[in-house]
């Protein structure tokens, strides 16, 4: 790298797959709304909240022609907008994926697994 430009003079930039799974994971946690990432398949109907080091089992990334095709497998919070969210959500993801990692988004969608209700004491 130059130090003045801070582009790559040579070679070239490889973004691996697990390392693109894992930027998608950490905009949706920091997207308003969304507690977490859940598992793509519901068991007894009930959607489990995946642990921050899981984040990748929530998400599906395929490369395509034109671009990845994300999908995304979320919990929000208990009293949110679901559109609202879910716009956010799909705009983090394509900043910091076309930003961040230089790759095409051919389109997201969002699937919503779970709403947390916080306990009342």
């Amino acid at each position: 790298m130059t130090a003045s430009s801070g582009r790559v003079t040579g070679g070239a930039l490889t973004v691996t797959d697990g390392v693109i799974a894992d930027l998608i994971g950490y905009a949706a946690l920091e997207t308003f709304g969304v507690v977490g990432m859940a598992a793509p398949s519901i068991q007894d109907g009930i959607a489990k909240l995946l642990p921050t080091r899981a984040l990748r089992r929530g998400i599906t990334a395929v490369k395509t022609d034109e671009g990845l095709l994300i999908d995304l497998y979320i919990i929000i919070e208990h009293g949110v907008s679901l559109t609202t969210v879910s716009q956010n959500l799909v705009d983090r993801v394509h900043f910091v994926i076309e930003n961040l990692a230089d790759q095409t988004i051919a389109g997201v969608s969002v699937h919503v697994q779970g709403v947390h209700v916080p306990r009342s004491n």
